[in-house]
């Protein structure tokens, strides 16, 4: 692959870039910008959108008609990397989980009304939304297999869904929500997604689960399902294609945690080499000993070859290819390489990287999150073992480009 931007997506990067340092990032800083949970508080986050908008960098992900860029999946990912630098910045983009993913999903796969009706408002960054799957035990987790949340087809051809799912990211904020449910015992078609709005009877969020971390809007809660009603207009794609659904959200979606994970991660070695440099102790600066200097080059590298598995996935996926081994790879470094470089900078910086004076130790507890959301690391691990029995020498075959 080529590793050049082109002119129009180094100019959009460049952009985001300097909106990110001059805008956003100065914002973490005061306690006012912060809502109880730790995240840009909701009026601040609707003045800051208004500006990305009126700088021409709104939803950077979605086609022209969309209401985006149309930019593909290698330049989200020098994009979105920059967006992230800040940890309020991919919300003020409207490139944040769970919405970027829902928007990407909706704009491959949704019937054009249901694009007018579910889609647009998200693109819009009229309301939020999210993506309904994961089960408390023994329901479905990483194995979309063991889903238990039914939905019963009715005489009139709507459905009605029973069921629980839970740690669903923003459901507390979500207006538009994509539910899975199993409508059948087949293994391959035995799943289905449904569309719904929050204000429809027939299902409730019972709690919304603390976690360690700092939260998305809207948290990750917990809900119940008894007889949601859903018309059969708002199947997404059709009646037993929701494992393709899945198939085709968490992929790309996957990937581009990683590409904001990696933005994180570079901005905790800049916290760290910047204070490496001022920190005197014992007559030097703290980035004249080798010991620093080691933890610094070590991070370096590990963000950048993050960033080559998530170019490589990423220039897969605009191939057309479904990219799973490659995003799986990517995934497992870039959850790791956040975490660590969040770690190191916090050591670099001491109590200070333990206080609140920097955004460390906000990086920190987020980043333990990275190794579980979207498949565990040992569940990419397996993956990637899959590929190695059935490709043996094969899985490091180079592309070869045609004559």
């Amino acid at each position: 692959m080529d590793f050049s931007l082109p002119a129009a997506t180094e100019d959009i990067r460049s952009r985001i870039a300097h909106f990110v340092a001059r805008e956003i990032v100065p914002l973490e800083a005061d306690p006012a910008s912060y809502d109880d949970h730790e995240n840009i508080r909701l009026d601040l986050l609707d003045a800051m959108r208004a500006r990305a908008r009126a700088a021409g960098l709104w939803c950077i992900q979605l086609a022209p008609e969309h209401g985006g860029l149309g930019l593909g999946r290698v330049g989200m990912a020098a994009c979105y990397e920059e967006m992230n630098r800040s940890i309020f910045g991919p919300a003020i983009f409207n490139s944040a989980a769970p919405d970027d993913g829902n928007m990407m999903v909706l704009e491959k796969v949704a019937t054009p009304a249901q694009k007018a009706r579910w889609l647009a408002p998200i693109a819009r960054g009229e309301v939020r939304s999210a993506f309904a799957m994961t089960e408390p035990h023994p329901g479905s987790g990483s194995d979309p297999s063991m889903m238990l949340t039914r939905a019963e087809r009715q005489a009139d051809g709507s459905y009605r869904i029973y069921g629980r799912k839970w740690f669903i990211t923003g459901a507390a904020e979500a207006a538009h929500f994509i539910v899975m449910a199993r409508t059948s015992d087949d293994a391959r078609k035995g799943l289905t997604a449904f569309l719904f709005h929050r204000d429809q009877p027939g299902w409730r969020i019972l709690r919304r689960i603390a976690i360690m971390g700092p939260e998305e809007h809207g948290g990750h809660c917990e809900l119940e399902f008894d007889g949601l009603t859903i018309s059969p207009e708002d199947v997404l794609m059709g009646e037993g294609d929701g494992l393709k659904v899945t198939q085709i959200r968490l992929g790309p979606a996957r990937l581009t945690h990683c590409m904001r994970w990696l933005g994180l991660a570079r901005r905790c070695v800049e916290i760290a080499r910047a204070y490496a440099v001022e920190r005197h102790s014992f007559g030097v600066a703290l980035a004249e000993r080798e010991s620093v200097q080691m933890k610094l080059g070590q991070a370096a590298m590990s963000i950048e070859i993050g960033r080559l598995l998530t170019m490589k996935a990423a220039w897969e996926l605009d191939r057309g290819n479904l990219a799973r081994k490659e995003i799986s790879m990517a995934k497992i470094q870039a959850a790791n390489t956040l975490h660590q470089a969040a770690d190191m900078a916090i050591q670099i910086n001491g109590a200070r990287g333990y206080s609140r004076d920097t955004v460390l130790e906000w990086i920190y507890r987020y980043a333990r999150q990275a190794r579980l959301v979207d498949g565990a690391d040992e569940v990419h691990q397996m993956v990637l073992n899959r590929f190695l029995s059935q490709e043996k020498a094969d899985f490091w075959r180079w592309p070869v480009a045609a004559p």
